[in-house]
C-alpha cells in the first residue's frame, strides 16, 4: 500500500469544426433546360463541431487497486484509454439587436461520463438560445446547459491540465432549467438561473418526481449564479485578467418528504491574473460545498478545496502548466476507493507539458502526485486480505479499535474497542436507529421482516 501515488499520463485531444455556411455559396448557373430548385438555407448558419479525447496512463507502484478518486480517473491505470467523444450541433442567436434565436445540442460519451452527466447520458447539453434586445442584449438558455461555477471545464482540452482537480470533481457539471446572461460592459457580466437542482441530476428529477417516486416540496428549485469581472485595457499588464464569484443554492439529489434536507450550498471564487512576464499567468480557485448529500435529517457532507495554477507559453507550440491543490472535508471519505480505504484530506501536485505538434491536436505529457494528508494510506496497492482486515484499518488509524496478539495462539488477533471507540458507538446508536426507522417507513411494497428474511437467505452458503 503506497501513501504517495504518482500518475503519469500522455493525452491527446483532436478537435474538428465544420460549418455548412461554407457550402451555402451562390450556386453555378443551371444548364439550359434544367430547372434549378432553390436551396433550403435553414442549416446555413449551423455549426457542427466536436473532439476525440484519448490517453495512455501509467501508475508506477505495487498495484492499482485504489486509484485516487478524482473525476474520470477510475479504470485508466496502466493502459490506453478512449476518454471521451463529443459532437456538438449549434446555431447561434447572432443578432443582439433583434429577437433572434438559436440552439445547442451536444452529446458527450466515454468512461465515467454516465455519472458525470447525472443520468442524462449521453446527452450533455440541449437548449434553445433566445436573445432579448434589451440594453446590450439578454441571452436566455432554456433546457440543459453546462454548470457555471469552477475554474476548470468539463472538457479537459480546455483546461491547463489533463486530469481534473478535486474541486472540479465535486462541482456540478450540468443543470436543467432557465439561464440568463447579460454583459453590462466589457468589465462586468452576470449569469443567473433557476434549475431543478443544484446537483447534476437526470432530466426527470424535479419537484414532481423527487427520489423513488416521492414528491418533494411544491415548486422547490435551485438557484445558480456567476459574476465575472475583467480588467480593462487601461490596467497595463493586468488587462484581460478575470475574477469570478459564483453561488448555488437549492435542493440536493435526495430532497423528498419524510427525509428533510437542508439546501445544498456551493460557493466558488476563482481568478486568472496576467503577470509582467510575457505569456506567464497565475490562477487560484476556492470551492466550498455544504450539505453535500442529505440521506436522512442530518448533515452527511462537507467539502472545500484550494487550488493554485501556473501557466507559461514558452513558444507558439510549447506551454508549461502546473497545479497545486489541497482539499479536505468528510465528503472525501465517502468517495469510492476500496474496502476500508478512506481519507478526508489530500494534497495533489500536477505538472503538464503541452506541445502542439499537429494542427488541431493538443498533445500533453503529464505527471501527477496525490498524497493523503492524514495518517491514511488509501492510494495504490493491491487488495491484500479479507474484507474484515481491510475494514479494520481505518478504525485502527482513528484509535477506535485495539488489536492484540492472542497469548494462546500467536496466529490469532484479538479486537477490543478503545474508550474513544465505545464513546463513538454510544453516540452513533441513536443516529443508526433513526436511519433504520426511516428506511422501514420507505419500504412500502414489502414488510421489513420479509425483506430481512430474504436477505438472510441470499447470504447463506
Amino acid at each position: 500500500m503506497k501513501v504517495e501515488k504518482w500518475t503519469l499520463g500522455l493525452a491527446a485531444s483532436g478537435l474538428i469544426s465544420l460549418s455548412p455556411a461554407l457550402l451555402a455559396q451562390t450556386p453555378a448557373p443551371a444548364p439550359a433546360g434544367v430547372q434549378q430548385t432553390p436551396m433550403l438555407t435553414a442549416l446555413s448558419a449551423t455549426t457542427i463541431s466536436g473532439y476525440v479525447d484519448t490517453s495512455a496512463v501509467w501508475n508506477p507502484g505495487t498495484g492499482d487497486a485504489h486509484p485516487a478518486p478524482y473525476a474520470f480517473n477510475g479504470g485508466k491505470q496502466d493502459g490506453f484509454n478512449l476518454d471521451a467523444i463529443d459532437i456538438r450541433i449549434s446555431k447561434a442567436a447572432e443578432d443582439k439587436t433583434t429577437w433572434s434565436a438559436g440552439y445547442v445540442a451536444e452529446i458527450t460519451a466515454g468512461p465515467g461520463w454516465g455519472p458525470a452527466e447525472g443520468g442524462a447520458f449521453p446527452i450533455r447539453q440541449a437548449y434553445v438560445e433566445l436573445n432579448v434586445p434589451v440594453g446590450n442584449g439578454i441571452d436566455w438558455q432554456l433546457g440543459r446547459w453546462d454548470g457555471l461555477i469552477g475554474y476548470e471545464s468539463t472538457d479537459s482540452y480546455k483546461d491547463p491540465n489533463y486530469t481534473r482537480s478535486y474541486g472540479k470533481t465535486f462541482e456540478p457539471t450540468e443543470h436543467t432549467g432557465l439561464l440568463g446572461s447579460y454583459r453590462f460592459c466589457d468589465a462586468f457580466s452576470l449569469q443567473a438561473g433557476i434549475a431543478d437542482s443544484v446537483t447534476t441530476t437526470p432530466f426527470g428529477f424535479n419537484d414532481r418526481t423527487g427520489v423513488g417516486g416521492l414528491k418533494g416540496a411544491e415548486s422547490k428549485k435551485g438557484y445558480v449564479s456567476l459574476v465575472t469581472l475583467t480588467a480593462p485595457d487601461s490596467w497595463g499588464f493586468l488587462k484581460g485578467s478575470t475574477l469570478d464569484a459564483g453561488y448555488d443554492i437549492g435542493p440536493g439529489t435526495f430532497e423528498s418528504p419524510g427525509m428533510p434536507a437542508k439546501d445544498r450550498r456551493e460557493l466558488y471564487v476563482g481568478t486568472t491574473i496576467n503577470t509582467p512576464v510575457k505569456d506567464l499567468t497565475v490562477g487560484a480557485s476556492y470551492d466550498n460545498i455544504e450539505h453535500l448529500d442529505n440521506l436522512t435529517n442530518y448533515d452527511t457532507g462537507f467539502f472545500a478545496s484550494y487550488a493554485g495554477y501556473l501557466s507559461y507559453k514558452a513558444t507558439d507550440k510549447l506551454t508549461l502548466n502546473g497545479r497545486a491543490e489541497y482539499a479536505f472535508g468528510n465528503a472525501l471519505s465517502l468517495m469510492p476507493i476500496g474496502a476500508g480505504e478512506v481519507f478526508n484530506k489530500v494534497y495533489a501536485l500536477t505538472g503538464t507539458v503541452q506541445y502542439d505538434l499537429w494542427a488541431n491536436v493538443i498533445s500533453r505529457l503529464e505527471v501527477r502526485w496525490d498524497h493523503a494528508a492524514g495518517s491514511e494510506s488509501p492510494f495504490g496497492g493491491i487488495v491484500g486480505g479479507p474484507a474484515v482486515t481491510a475494514n479494520l484499518k481505518p478504525l485502527q488509524r482513528r484509535g477506535l479499535v485495539k488489536v492484540t496478539v492472542d497469548r494462546n495462539d500467536k496466529r490469532s488477533r484479538r479486537l477490543m474497542l478503545t474508550a474513544a471507540g465505545r464513546a463513538l458507538l454510544v453516540a452513533a446508536a441513536p443516529i443508526w436507529k433513526r436511519a433504520h426507522a426511516q428506511t422501514e417507513r420507505l419500504l412500502t411494497r414489502a414488510s421489513p421482516d420479509t425483506l430481512r428474511a430474504s436477505l438472510r437467505e441470499l447470504g447463506e452458503p
